[in-house]
């Protein structure tokens, strides 16, 4: 893996103003390029679809630098999904629904941003009811499952808004990087 695309996937409202995920999306992108060569979307400043998909085939990795927000990505990011994501350049090829991704070759990693607590996780008498973060966020696997694209570990920063802990999450970042892509 030599080629990674880093994509901020914030939007911005009033009460998230994205300073968290824009500081976890610039650390990312500067420990990534001390090893790989590092391209960058960051969906709310806009971008042009036919360079998101050249961008897509460029990349050996896609990273995905993502507050939840109700248990999903933020619409902008989801309407990306949709624009970029083209029949016949994403999927579409031979074979069972959910088997014709064309992105086959390609990882993807989601760090994400999420107001639950670390510990809603793996207990299942809290919310999560014993599922752990990959399987909080399943259905945004899917997705990336659908297009062929193959997953590595995700990450994430919890309980952000009512005990945010930046240096934290930037340690905890920072390993997960080096576990991770070895940087």
């Amino acid at each position: 893996m030599n080629n990674i695309l880093v994509i901020n996937a914030h939007e911005y409202y009033p009460f998230a103003k994205g300073q968290l995920n824009q500081t976890l999306f610039d650390e990312i992108v500067k420990k990534l390029s001390n090893k790989y060569d590092v391209k960058t979307t960051v969906i709310q400043d806009g971008y042009d679809v036919k360079s998101e998909q050249e961008k897509f085939k460029w990349a050996d990795v896609v990273v995905f630098q993502t507050p939840i927000y109700w248990f999903s990505v933020p619409g902008a990011t989801k309407k990306y999904m949709d624009e970029v994501y083209e029949h016949g350049v994403f999927f579409g090829g031979p074979g069972e629904y959910g088997e014709g991704g064309l992105m086959t070759g390609t990882k993807y990693m989601f760090s994400t941003t999420w107001n639950a607590p670390e510990d809603t996780y793996g207990n299942p008498d809290k919310f999560f009811k014993g599922k752990d973060l990959e399987e909080a966020i399943d259905h945004l696997h899917n997705t990336q499952k659908f297009i062929g694209m193959e997953p590595l570990k995700s990450f994430g920063a919890h309980d952000v808004i009512k005990n945010p802990d930046i240096d934290k999450y930037l340690n905890d970042l920072r390993k997960h990087l080096n576990e991770v892509f070895g940087v």
